[in-house]
């Protein structure tokens, strides 16, 4: 087997790094950009008297750096070359999601607010594998540049990682459906035009059939965001949103009727496998900044490396960095290779032990470098309070361990569900 990054890959690692160089690093040290990644970002991009919400400031940055990259042709990688992109495969975004978080905080790629010079526009590949003509037509141009995107209506709030017993409900009522029903943690809502809505259109409680995907205009009468809810990790864009006999077109129907669990499969499968190398590439910054610092402080007249209690902790992260590296790799090219599906307990296996493992890096570095560590001066606090969320909101570690133990045990099929591929 060879191990080693294809060539091709590697020179678009180095032309991304070029253009980091370029236009990202002289843009975050414009204008006092600087303050939304030092000891002053939490403050910096928190709209505190208005719910919690990014700053428009911020993510006007943000939206900048997104320009600059698709200007220069690096931010569509994993598009098809049809809409702008190169044709990037899971395991090329795995790479190069790893190589973009191990360079720690920064514009070229910020994690809380999935930004990153290189898109990884999930809303996109479902448009291109799911959406009507129409759809498309409506949605394709924006959803590749960035600056459009619906939020997911999936967990409600007395039904968290069991989605098949939701509550919302859209009932037909001739060409259209109504629907009602609250979802909660509705990421980005504070800025998306339409939020995908899990709603059961058939069936009962527990179905794994029967719910329905739908694009609900935000505009739209009945729609109302009852709160933005405050997190660990500040600013929050996570909203809680009610429906109450909101009416929508048949047109809204985003999949396929009673397919929508399907696609929200397909978009799990996807974005963990991405999310785990990000997670992957945070720790290894993490224990790489620990060893350097180690190396530098000298309390009682030696390095902090020589102390044994210093470089075993240590070890054992980079051991297990090197493993989960191998698996997320690994991972990536099966699906690639065989599908989105064909490998999903391994997806579940990267993810939760990526997250965790952050969350175990990040905690080990902030002990290594004592009092800078825990301070705001440096980015490990940052670092944990974001990744702690992934181990609940990309599906909860427990959850993710159940699902592996259904393939391990034999309870479920290693297969994409009917119609998915």
């Amino acid at each position: 087997m060879n191990f080693s990054i294809p060539e091709e890959l590697q020179a678009f690692l180095n032309e991304v790094e070029a253009f980091i160089e370029a236009e990202i690093k002289p843009l975050e040290q414009a204008d006092d950009n600087i303050r939304f990644f030092d000891h002053r970002r939490e403050h910096a991009r928190t709209n505190w008297d208005e719910g919690g919400v990014p700053r428009e400031e911020w993510e006007a940055l943000l939206a900048e750096a997104r320009r600059r990259a698709d200007a220069a042709g690096v931010y569509r990688y994993p598009f098809p070359s049809e809409f702008g992109g190169r044709n990037g495969n899971n395991l090329g975004m795995a790479i190069i999601r790893e190589h973009l978080a191990a360079k720690g905080l920064g514009l070229h790629n910020d994690l809380q607010n999935e930004h990153s010079v290189v898109g990884n526009n999930i809303g996109l590949l479902l448009m291109l594998e799911y959406g009507t003509p129409e759809q498309k037509a409506h949605w394709i141009d924006g959803l590749a540049t960035g600056n459009k995107g619906f939020a997911f209506g999936i967990t409600e709030p007395n039904h968290g990682s069991d989605a098949t017993h939701m509550e919302t409900t859209a009932i037909r009522r001739g060409n259209d459906f109504v629907i009602n029903g609250v979802k909660t943690w509705n990421t980005g809502i504070h800025v998306a035009e339409y939020d995908m809505v899990m709603a059961r259109t058939s069936g009962k409680a527990g179905d794994a059939q029967g719910i329905t995907a739908f694009l609900v205009p935000m505009k739209a009468p009945g729609v109302k965001i009852e709160e933005f809810l405050w997190t660990f990790n500040m600013p929050s864009d996570h909203g809680t949103v009610s429906f109450t006999e909101v009416v929508v077109p048949e047109s809204a129907i985003f999949g396929g009727e009673g397919r929508g669990l399907q696609v929200i499969q397909h978009f799990f499968n996807e974005n963990r496998i991405r999310q785990a190398a990000s997670s992957l590439g945070a720790a290894q910054y993490c224990v790489a900044e620990a060893v350097q610092y180690a190396k530098e402080r000298k309390p009682f007249g030696k390095p902090l490396a020589t102390n044994q209690g210093i470089q075993f902790p240590l070890v054992e992260l980079q051991t297990q960095i090197e493993m989960l590296r191998a698996l997320i790799h690994k991972t990536a090219w099966i699906m690639d290779t065989e599908g989105a599906f064909a490998a999903s307990d391994k997806v579940s296996m990267c993810n939760f032990w990526s997250n965790r493992l952050c969350c175990e890096a990040a905690d080990r570095a902030m002990q290594v470098h004592g009092g800078l560590g825990y301070s705001r001066h440096k980015p490990f606090e940052h670092i944990y309070r974001h990744h702690r969320r992934y181990r609940i909101t990309e599906g909860a570690e427990e959850i993710q361990m159940r699902r592996v133990a259904g393939y391990l045990f034999g309870f479920m099929n290693q297969k994409a569900p009917k119609g998915v591929k």
